[in-house]
């Protein structure tokens, strides 16, 4: 093999490597892209609620999927709620295992309009952890969210009285990430 051969295999075999690394990395990347910015929709994760409630309400909605692969049984304890701008609210959430095995769970989510995503904070929330549902048991998991004060001052949103909470649960399969 010449010199032209071995530097042309070499840059074949470096584009392959790093196109490898990545495919693997471009979903944690993402999701870390998404939870940094609020892109697609994404919540922010917040430690407390601001401490002060203006006069604006939401009604914020909540829908939730399942895989279908996974024999789950996932539902709202409430279908909406009305919450004041800048308050902290609690919603819950209920899952059953149909199953006759332990299955594990990893629940995603989603703000729409993504618009309203940044504004959308959590303070406790069951996704992106793992979820342990024993055989033919049902588990309550809670939701503290917030709607950040800021959504008043963006103008885009100044039509914007209803905002979805959606989640969807998959098998959890694997280490998280």
């Amino acid at each position: 093999m010449n010199e032209r051969e071995q530097h042309t295999v070499i840059l074949l075999v470096a584009i392959v490597a790093t196109m490898t690394v990545l495919a693997f990395a471009a979903v944690p990347l993402y999701r870390v892209f998404c939870q940094a910015t609020g892109f697609g929709g994404t919540p922010k994760i917040a430690v407390e609620a601001p401490g002060a409630s203006l006069a604006r309400q939401v009604k914020v909605r909540f829908n939730t999927d399942i895989s279908p692969d996974l024999p789950w049984r996932f539902k709202a304890l409430q279908r909406e709620m009305v919450v004041k701008v800048g308050e902290s609210s609690l919603a819950f959430f209920e899952v059953e295992n149909l199953s006759t095995k332990d299955i594990s769970g990893w629940a995603t989510y989603n703000v729409t309009p993504n618009k309203a995503g940044p504004h959308f904070a959590k303070m406790l929330c069951f996704c992106f952890s793992e979820q342990v549902i024993p055989a033919g048991k049902k588990l309550n998991l809670p939701v503290s969210f917030f709607i950040d004060p800021k959504f008043i001052d963006d103008t885009s949103l100044k039509s914007v009285d209803t905002i979805t909470l959606s989640y969807t649960f998959f098998e959890f399969k694997g280490q998280a990430k």
